[in-house]
């Protein structure tokens, strides 16, 4: 059947595999790999401007992860944006292009020059030109672009956990004196989100994009000196995920990015309640399909398309038509080519029976008209000739077969001394000493298969009497014989037997291509050997400087070497299988042996099935590499408990501190002495921050912290109403109120005090403890 291959790109659908030894396994469950989060364009909000007075806050959520916008009065932020901008030059339109947060991701030349404004792992400003990009681009979709006297609005933006001095001075001189603003005010993320769930008196873990903090308060006032920090948050596992994928994975053919790997920590990962026993049983058979999660790349597979029995019936009328005219082609070819060979043939011989009556002189001559050297290349010519058109005859016109026995080769000039043979007569002897080198090289590796052949078929008429005469005995032999073999088979753990044997199949098409080429240090170093066969004391070591023989220096001394060459050289030799002597003896204990089984052999025991490295690369059901599909695939199973609990183990990653429950323990059982406050603070624990959203971080914290606190203890976990959101609602609740003109930084005491100038507030870095 003939069937014929194309590329296409194949949309990724969900497929169903069977295993080897069971009933077909459910189709997997498959989730795709995102695209990059381009979200197209995003008109300006005009409307927000048009309702505002001058005393409504703008109120920016200025987070490492995104960034959200909004005024005062909105239920929720109407810009969420990345704090990213890319910038390239335009060269046809001669200009420099900015795109800013989801734009960025437009394709793949803005992709490329993606900046991020915050430092890497941390919720600092780092680079201000983007971070200038990014409140251009948010003042202009909330409707106050084109503004010659500024926005004229109060802003109100948050900041993280001990903001640097020198960041919150330069953002106050930005927003004053690039977009003019009234005032500006700052305020804690996690501590709004406290606010707006209406907390007084408690413990505000708060576990964002690039750290954890966890701040008491009592009162309604965070008590800033005793707030503890562990340096791991949302950026932290995605990047330590991305590395666990790409050490997993080191050749995979697709390209893993930051936002996916971000998206898979979302979606996949989440909190076990006991890790260690887990971790045991991850990859465990049984229920594996649920919980390892295969995730698919984009990819190109090669489809095979069949061609109708019509369509295959006419491709095969057409072959055999075309190869019957070729078949005619050749043949005559074949056939003018003979008739040139008995015209050469014919002229040839004429020439010999020419040369029978003539002098030294005038046999040169005429043999230089025909460009031979001498005679006796004459005389091989018209054999070859008559050899080949014997050999023709009865292939193509059917001619008779009447094959001669090859003539034994003769060597006359080995027995003629050296002074009585010219120069012409001594290189025909070094010919001659190297064919017969080749003939007897040949008889003895024939007599030695031979022997070889017969030693191995006497062998195996001993073992089966042996078989015959005493099964028990003979079963215990291969059984020795098996594990011996298996033994060393095994002790080859740097190279593999099949490594082995493709490198010795690599070595011998090398050497091979090697000794067609007459330049290559192969070729130089088996024409060495042939002139040493060659000369007449082939035993004596040459000296340096020494060596008059010139043999190989001239173009001719080559046409010998290829002469050597030819005959029989390996047509009949076997290559040598390093495991067929195993699979033998197997085969044989199969059939005689009823204690051992399939799954006995080498091969049922390196079985995927009972392989945890595949179970751990490839999941649950067999790998095809030759499959692009297959290939362009990531597995997660261990890494979805793996990443999360990094925030209560964080020496997995590597990092020197205590994990989330012991500094909240530490926290409450050392620093605040007083039963009061420390009850106050357990009774309301608060949960807030995008990572603690993971499925069982409650239970997890509640549980874990429960063994390490006094038993007469109360402690109450509760989680923020909306993580994400609530900072940016608490923000926008305290500007609606009443005193925030009096905690903000108006434009006059900017002018009088300098950007340095920051008033104290409940809600910010400047509560004094």
């Amino acid at each position: 059947m003939t069937i014929q291959s194309v590329r296409i790109f194949e949309p990724v659908n969900a497929f169903s595999q069977t295993s080897r030894r069971s009933s077909p396994k459910p189709p997997p469950h498959i989730w795709h790999a995102s695209d990059p989060p381009f979200k197209g364009f995003q008109p300006a909000l005009s409307d927000g401007y048009k309702h505002s007075t001058s005393s409504t806050a703008i109120v920016i959520d200025n987070g490492s992860s995104l960034v959200r916008a909004g005024w005062s009065f909105d239920k929720a932020p109407r810009l969420s944006i990345p704090a990213n901008v890319a910038r390239y030059r335009d060269r046809k339109l001669n200009r420099t292009c900015m795109y800013v947060g989801y734009d960025a991701f437009a394709d793949a030349t803005t992709r490329g020059q993606i900046r991020n404004a915050f430092e890497p792992g941390s919720s600092i400003v780092a680079n201000w030109d983007v971070m200038e990009g990014i409140l251009d681009y948010t003042f202009l979709k909330l409707g106050l672009g084109g503004l010659d006297e500024g926005i004229g609005r109060p802003v109100l933006m948050t900041e993280p956990v001990a903001n640097l001095g020198y960041s919150r001075k330069t953002m106050t001189e930005l927003l004053f004196e690039c977009y003019s603003a009234s005032s500006v005010a700052y305020g804690i993320d996690a501590l709004l989100s406290y606010r707006y769930n209406k907390g007084k008196n408690g413990l505000v873990v708060s576990s964002s994009h690039s750290s954890t903090h966890v701040i008491p308060v009592l009162d309604s006032k965070p008590i800033m000196s005793s707030v503890s920090r562990l340096n791991w948050g949302g950026y932290h596992g995605a990047d330590y995920l991305l590395k666990l994928l790409r050490l997993k994975y080191p050749t995979f053919p697709g390209k893993m990015t930051e936002s996916q790997a971000q998206e898979m920590v979302r979606d996949h990962c989440y909190i076990s309640q006991d890790f260690d026993g887990e971790m045991r049983r991850y990859l465990d058979w049984t229920g594996f399909e649920d919980r390892d999660h295969l995730i698919q790349y984009p990819f190109t597979e090669h489809v095979v398309v069949e061609k109708t029995e019509e369509e295959l019936t006419k491709i095969a009328e057409r072959k055999k038509e075309s190869g019957r005219r070729l078949q005619e082609q050749a043949a005559k070819m074949r056939l003018d080519k003979l008739v040139r060979k008995e015209q050469e043939l014919e002229y040839f011989k004429d020439l010999q029976q020419r040369l029978a009556n003539q002098t030294k002189k005038e046999i040169k001559r005429l043999l230089d008209e025909d460009e031979f050297k001498d005679e006796a290349q004459l005389d091989r010519m018209i054999k070859e000739l008559e050899k080949s058109v014997r050999k023709a005859r009865s292939k193509d016109i059917g001619g008779p077969e009447n094959p001669e026995e090859e003539e034994e080769q003769t060597f006359p000039l080995l027995e003629v001394p050296d002074e009585q043979l010219d120069e012409a007569g001594l290189k025909q002897k070094r010919h001659q000493r190297l064919m017969k080198s080749g003939v007897e090289a040949r008889a003895r590796a024939k007599l030695e298969k031979e022997q070889e052949k017969a030693r191995v078929a006497e062998e195996e008429r001993q073992d089966e009497a042996r078989r015959q005469n005493d099964l028990n005995g003979w079963l215990e032999g291969k059984r020795a014989a098996r594990a011996a073999s298996k033994a060393f088979r095994q002790s080859k753990r740097k190279l593999t037997w099949m490594q082995a044997y493709l490198q010795k199949i690599k070595e011998r098409d090398r050497l091979k291509a090697d000794l067609g080429n007459r330049k290559s240090l192969a070729s130089q170093m088996r024409m060495k050997t042939l002139a040493n066969l060659a000369s007449d004391q082939p035993g004596r070591k040459r000296r340096r400087g020494g060596d008059d023989d010139n043999f190989g220096a001239n173009d001719d001394d080559w046409g010998v070497y290829r002469t050597v060459q030819t005959g029989d050289q390996s047509e009949d030799e076997e290559e040598e299988d390093l495991g067929a002597g195993l699979k033998n003896i197997e085969a044989q204990l199969l059939q005689y042996d009823t204690m051992f089984t399939e799954n006995n052999t080498l091969e049922a025991q390196s079985d995927w099935t009972k392989s945890l490295i595949h179970a751990f690369l490839r999941g649950p059901r067999p790998f095809d590499p030759e499959s692009q599909k297959e290939t362009h695939q990531i597995h997660l199973n261990v890494e979805r408990i793996r990443v999360p609990e990094i925030v209560f183990q964080p020496a997995i990653a590597g990092l020197d501190q205590a994990g989330l429950v012991e500094i909240v323990a530490d926290m409450v059982n050392q620093r605040f002495t007083s039963a009061q406050d420390r009850d106050a603070l357990l009774k309301d624990v608060f949960l807030t921050g995008g990572n603690t959203l993971f499925r069982g971080f409650d239970e997890r914290f509640s549980r874990d912290l429960r063994s390490v606190l006094p038993t007469e203890a109360t402690l109450s976990v509760r989680h923020a109403g909306d993580s994400m959101n609530d900072a940016w609602r608490g923000a926008a609740q305290w500007a609606r109120e009443p005193g925030f003109a009096a905690m903000s930084v108006t434009r006059e005491e900017y002018s009088e005090k300098g950007s340095e100038y920051l008033k104290e507030h409940n809600r910010g870095n400047s509560a004094a403890g």
